[in-house]
């Protein structure tokens, strides 16, 4: 007798796509990226590999490297949630 799985889609908010897209990027923390930067990467990551890419390239990183991929996810946060305060002060420059 075949059984119904039930999936559940969550809907991806604006931030959440952000993220995962600066997550799958190359941008580094060393590299002391800027809001026009932060804005550039996902952009590139976007339009290289997808929304739905970018979810499944974090996915796999969580995957293989759970430790890195959650202090990167922390750092993609941060810059996220700073971006707009950051592009005013640089717009005021």
């Amino acid at each position: 007798m075949l059984t119904a799985t039930q999936i559940t889609v969550t809907p991806l908010d604006l931030t959440g796509a952000r993220c995962q897209a600066l997550f799958s990027s190359a941008l580094q923390p060393s590299d002391a990226p800027t809001a026009g930067m932060v804005a550039a990467a996902i952009s590139r990551a976007v339009q290289q590999f997808g929304i739905g890419g970018c979810a499944g390239r974090m996915a796999q990183e969580f995957g293989d490297h759970p430790d890195a991929a959650a202090r990167r996810m922390r750092w993609v946060r941060q810059l996220i949630a700073q971006g707009p305060a950051t592009q005013r002060q640089e717009a005021a420059a």
